[in-house]
């Protein structure tokens, strides 16, 4: 399945030092999928002392990356 990154998410993989490539690997093989708010999935995955949080659109032929930051492993418990 293809993924298309917003220019949203690409801000901020810069403002918290996400590389392309720790985003992929979140997506491939994450830790959790939960369920986000209207009909957004959330893909977690562990980042160093953080949890890598990956908010994405299900498309027909794509995941589409809305957003993504890191937040504290104590918050979110993977």
């Amino acid at each position: 399945m293809g993924l298309r990154i917003t220019n949203h998410a690409k801000m901020r993989m810069k403002k918290y030092g996400i590389s392309e490539s720790s985003l992929r690997k979140g997506m491939e093989n994450p830790d959790s999928v939960v369920d986000g708010h209207s009909g957004r999935r959330i893909a977690q995955r562990k980042f160093n002392n953080h949890v890598l949080r990956i908010i994405f659109e299900k498309r027909k032929d794509k995941n589409v990356i809305v957003t993504v930051y890191k937040a504290r492993r104590e918050r979110y418990e993977i």
